[in-house]
């Protein structure tokens, strides 16, 4: 039987980079995960290899790559809160950047020749016109989203120097989970919309934050374009098969085209959990764009890609099973956690 190719994946052990190890391996890959786990979890590295290691430390990349031999790089490993970016944009900037050229550096000293890098619609600011194409102009309005197109000409100056094959992913709000209920969104703050709708349905929090109700959409709320993790995961793996086959400086929007607005989150989210999710309106945050919506044709076009499990009742539905599983293991483990007495 033929040894089956290798992956590494850096941030392999995050929410979506699990989702995309979980994808590889059902498609016959054996993924090598690369996390230092400080925003991933050692229980999401549930298929193949796992390192402790960051992306920084471009000797240890070197020895990871020099090690395994992977067919391909899949690169994840990113700070991603648009408004901590505002706040604290130098660790961005730092882990972002510097860890992407680390990353490049590691693959041109090894070899490694194709890389799929994990990019944001955030690099597109307030676009002028929604949807969203891939020529459309590079204007972020904060430094997570200036850190990722930073990151994209890095890719292009690599590509032009040293020969490498790269595409970048340009996805729009990530969401949903695994549908089995064994991975799935966990941030520690958790920022995200739909997890945080959860958190107010079940009581954690008070309520939810609407930041902004005065933005140019329908309802007055922003509007983002919704996909699924596994939808996600599947054109990672097309566009690395891609580039193995001699493509080269691929750009490509991951969305459905169709954006929904906070309050219709909210709504629907409402339908799916039977919940009441109080919320409380709070001014704008620095960073946010009023409506993020993706141009998708060119997915179809170069990957043969089309988002199979985007509905929004699919997303809300697997990331309230998940929740609730999350939640249910959490509280058992505090249950047995034992007891402190003075």
């Amino acid at each position: 039987m033929a040894q089956a190719e290798k992956v590494l994946v850096t941030g392999g052990a995050g929410y979506i980079g699990s989702h995309v190890c979980k994808a590889l391996a059902e498609a016959g890959y054996e993924p090598v995960v690369y996390d230092n786990l400080s925003s991933g979890y050692a229980d999401f590295a549930l298929w193949g290899t796992f390192i402790h290691g960051d992306i920084l430390d471009t000797g240890k990349l070197l020895e990871a790559i020099r090690e395994h031999e992977p067919a391909g790089l899949i690169h994840f490993a990113a700070c991603i809160e648009v408004g901590e970016s505002v706040k604290a944009p130098g660790r961005f900037y730092r882990n972002n950047v510097g860890g992407t050229l680390s990353v490049l550096e590691a693959m041109r000293l090894s070899g490694l020749r194709d890389l799929v890098v994990s990019g944001s619609c955030a690099v597109y600011g307030a676009p002028e016109s929604v949807p969203i194409p891939e020529h459309a102009p590079l204007r972020p309005v904060s430094p997570y989203g200036a850190s990722k197109a930073m990151m994209e000409r890095l890719l292009d100056d690599f590509e032009a120097a040293h020969g490498l094959h790269t595409a970048v992913m340009r996805y729009f709000n990530a969401s949903g989970a695994d549908p089995e209920g064994r991975i799935g969104e966990r941030h520690v703050p958790e920022t995200h919309l739909i997890p945080r709708v959860f958190m107010a349905a079940a009581g954690e929090i008070p309520g939810l934050a609407l930041f902004g109700d005065d933005y140019p959409t329908p309802d007055g709320t922003c509007l983002r374009d919704y996909i699924h993790v596994n939808d996600l995961a599947s054109a990672h793996i097309l566009a690395l098969e891609k580039l193995r086959r001699g493509a080269r400086n691929l750009k490509i929007n991951l969305g459905t085209g169709r954006g929904y607005s906070v309050l219709e989150i909210v709504a629907k989210s409402r339908e799916i959990t039977g919940k009441n999710i109080p919320c409380t309106l709070m001014p704008r945050r620095p960073g946010d764009s009023p409506a993020l919506v993706g141009k998708v044709e060119r997915a179809a076009g170069d990957l043969g890609w089309t988002a199979a499990f985007s509905s929004l009742e699919n997303i809300l539905g697997t990331a309230w099973n998940w929740f609730v599983r999350d939640r249910e293991r959490r509280e058992f483990h505090l249950r047995r956690a034992p007891s402190i007495r003075a």
